[in-house]
């Protein structure tokens, strides 16, 4: 969304706020309107409040337009199940080309981004030696970010979490699915509608999923907004009052904005006086 600045207004003031959260400390009017969870608060009444923040630099960066569908799901699953999420940047590293070709493939179609194969050698704790792979990375904070928010959401993640932590049967339509994350495979048996046993400890599970899980009609879509929440809530450690000393006064700004009132005073929602 974007807004238009109609009106700037200069005024003079004797008495100004500051403002110190989580953090930044900024300087505002007593009267500047805040967003708080309970609705817009006065700066100087924000004592104890919890305050809606971005970080600046969020704002500035790229955002992808995330195409939902199987290749959405699929490069989902695959990074849940062997893949790495770091702060600005998503990699999958393993021992098959044609996995890495898919979930390349995949990855790129669903968020524009380019991603290509990189042959590489890792250590193997099971064979005490080097072994070859291929590793797909793309630097991404917004996909970062978003990834940390959204795991799962619609059918075609499975296809992409079995071919990473699962094999398909050769005899009959169905695939395995092997962790030692219980919990999860529990929860994953229930949405398709599977019987699953946990192995003892220390040893992993497995649940067998049939290609006909579908028609047990036990999956039940949800919606889930893809872009990442870019805000979060600070406190508000203290408003201390400050006034100006000397004949010169504070300057201040007030903005008449259009369609949206709000904007960010150091990454902190406020709005337009009304």
């Amino acid at each position: 969304m974007q807004t238009t600045v109609v009106e700037m207004t200069v005024v003079k003031a004797r008495e100004v706020v500051d403002v110190v959260t989580d953090r930044v400390t900024f300087t505002v009017a007593a009267k500047q309107e805040l967003s708080t969870p309970d609705g817009w608060v006065p700066a100087v009444d924000g004592g104890g409040c919890m305050l809606a923040w971005t970080h600046t630099k969020k704002l500035c960066r790229e955002r992808l337009t995330i195409r939902p569908g199987y290749e959405f799901g699929y490069f989902v699953g695959a990074t849940c199940a062997d893949g790495t999420v770091g702060k600005n940047c998503l990699s999958l590293v393993v021992d098959e080309e044609d996995f890495a070709a898919r979930y390349a493939e995949c990855l790129t179609k669903a968020t524009g981004l380019l991603a290509q194969l990189e042959p590489v050698t890792r250590p193997s704790g099971y064979l005490k030696r080097d072994v070859p792979g291929f590793r797909v990375r793309v630097v991404s904070s917004y996909l970062a970010n978003a990834m940390r928010q959204h795991v799962g959401g619609d059918a075609h993640h499975m296809d992409g979490y079995i071919d990473g932590d699962g094999f398909r049967h050769k005899k009959w339509d169905g695939r395995t699915v092997v962790s030692s994350n219980v919990p999860f495979l529990e929860e994953l048996a229930g949405i398709i509608g599977a019987r699953f046993t946990p192995r003892p400890k220390r040893s992993a599970s497995a649940l067998v999923v049939t290609d006909r899980w579908k028609a047990r009609s036990t999956f039940h879509p949800e919606y889930h907004p893809l872009e990442p929440d870019e805000s979060t809530w600070v406190e508000v450690r203290d408003v201390r009052l400050r006034r100006a000393e000397g004949a010169k006064p504070f300057t201040l700004y007030s903005y008449r904005l259009d369609p949206h009132p709000g904007f960010l005073v150091s990454g902190h929602l406020a709005r337009q006086p009304w």
